[in-house]
């Protein structure tokens, strides 16, 4: 066991889970490869630890040599402080979930982004218009990413660039991982079926 944390209550009551090292470790290098963060980027830590995707932000950042910057306690609800530690400290890799992704681009400026590469949105499904919201204020490329904490963080994943309809859909399974499209019986519908 690498880390146990626990999930958060969606089924109704959370429950721990004990993350293996190598499953920290596929989603280290999967997420560092794929989005190509490397020794010239700068990660905004700001998911308190006792989430998830802080797993990414903390060893990933770690794990290549980039910098990170650590956001202030409670700073992650603050949008005006997140624009601003953006700017002065050149970010170009953070994450958000699609609700406080659409307050942050609604309250900063182009200038607060100027810098961003790379946002990783996930946690809630990822309305389109959001997406659309940021675009207007960076260029930067959004991801959205799906995976429950059993699955150590991200358990799918999907470029926004290009989709059309209401919501981002939720993307093709990261390395070493298997994604199940299920009926109301829980069993495995053939591809093309909802």
């Amino acid at each position: 066991t690498a880390y146990s944390i626990f999930t958060s209550g969606s089924t109704g009551r959370p429950k721990g889970v004990a993350v293996t090292h190598a499953s920290v470790v596929n989603q280290i290098r999967w997420i560092t490869t794929e989005y190509g963060i490397g020794p010239d980027d700068v990660v905004l830590q700001k998911t308190p630890f006792t989430f998830d995707v802080s797993v990414w932000e903390l060893f990933g950042t770690l794990a290549v040599g980039a910098r990170m910057v650590i956001a202030v306690p409670d700073g992650h609800r603050d949008t005006a402080y997140l624009g601003t530690v953006i700017r002065e400290r050149a970010v170009t890799a953070t994450s958000f979930v699609p609700s406080m992704l659409a307050v942050f681009a609604a309250s900063v400026s182009p200038d607060d982004c100027a810098s961003l590469r790379t946002v990783l949105v996930a946690g809630e499904a990822f309305p389109l218009s959001v997406a659309e919201q940021f675009s207007r204020i960076s260029d930067a490329e959004l991801h959205n990413l799906y995976g429950p904490t059993e699955a150590t963080v991200h358990a799918t994943a999907r470029p926004v660039a290009g989709t059309t309809g209401g919501s981002v859909a939720m993307g093709a399974p990261v390395w070493n991982t298997r994604a199940y499209v299920l009926d109301s019986r829980l069993s495995p519908v053939p591809a093309g079926v909802v």
